[in-house]
């Protein structure tokens, strides 16, 4: 039973891991949630204080788990409000039929990170940083 169930979750080595340098100096690590199915679960979005070294994941500060369908593709800053802010933006793509996209947007605001909002069920061909931008979403 056990070797069974530990086939149905992705390996280590699948799992979608990354670090981000943030503008602020500050770094955010996506990943896919641990021990899930990489078609279905979460993502945690982390941010850790600024350093002197790129990429450092000393200092914890905060951080936001979000559900996801699909699999966590493709992390990314970008102004999509126009304004020289760049949010941080994860795009995930389902893994069944029609391969459709989401992308959720995360700001920090007074040293918080925040969930800003996201479009879901895009088509798989669509720029889904342009569907943020022309969504005109507001802070959740």
């Amino acid at each position: 039973m056990f070797l069974l169930s530990s086939l149905a979750v992705a390996s280590d080595a699948e799992r979608f891991v990354t670090t981000v340098a943030l503008p602020t100096g500050q770094t955010a690590v996506v990943a896919e949630g641990d021990l899930e199915a990489r078609s279905l679960g979460s993502f945690s979005v982390r941010l850790y204080a600024a350093s002197e070294t790129p990429n450092d994941t000393t200092f914890f500060i905060t951080g936001l788990i979000q559900a996801r369908e699909g699999r966590v593709e493709e992390v990314l800053l970008a102004d999509i409000e126009d304004n020289q802010k760049p949010k941080l933006v994860v795009i995930t793509r389902s893994v069944g039929t029609g391969n459709y996209l989401s992308a959720y947007a995360f700001d920090l605001f007074d040293g918080e990170l925040i969930f800003y909002g996201a479009m879901e069920g895009l088509a798989a061909d669509l720029d889904p940083v342009a569907a943020l931008r022309e969504a005109n979403i507001t802070v959740h």
